[in-house]
């Protein structure tokens, strides 16, 4: 993800932890909510659910396991839980920050003499 481009998830508080999968905008999930015919590829960037250790939409994010993928949607085929997020998540959406400060401070600071 570049610069200041928009970041929009589906965040899920399962039992045990907290679910994220990354999408396309809250209007392809609204789409796909509305109308099942919409293939999931228009909706999510990619089938890879993460969990965040129980940090809600924030923290670390690991992939998750096929065993934690069971114990919470009962199978861990991907679309199927993607479907299950889509859902019962949570829309997010954030503007990630452009690049700040030092861009390559091995030169040294820039300062004319």
């Amino acid at each position: 993800m570049k610069g200041n481009a928009a970041q929009t998830k589906v965040h899920l508080k399962g039992k045990t932890e907290d679910f994220v999968i990354f999408v396309e905008s809250k209007e392809a999930v609204q789409n796909w909510k509305n109308d099942k015919s919409v293939p999931l590829a228009q909706v999510v960037d990619a089938y890879k659910v993460f969990v965040t250790h129980k940090h809600g939409t924030q923290g670390i994010m690991d992939t998750a396991s096929k065993g934690t993928l069971e114990d919470e949607f009962g199978t861990s085929r991907d679309d199927d839980v993607v479907k299950q997020m889509l859902e019962r998540g949570t829309i997010t959406e954030s503007e990630n920050p452009g690049r700040q400060g030092q861009k390559n401070e091995t030169n040294g600071p820039r300062q004319a003499h």
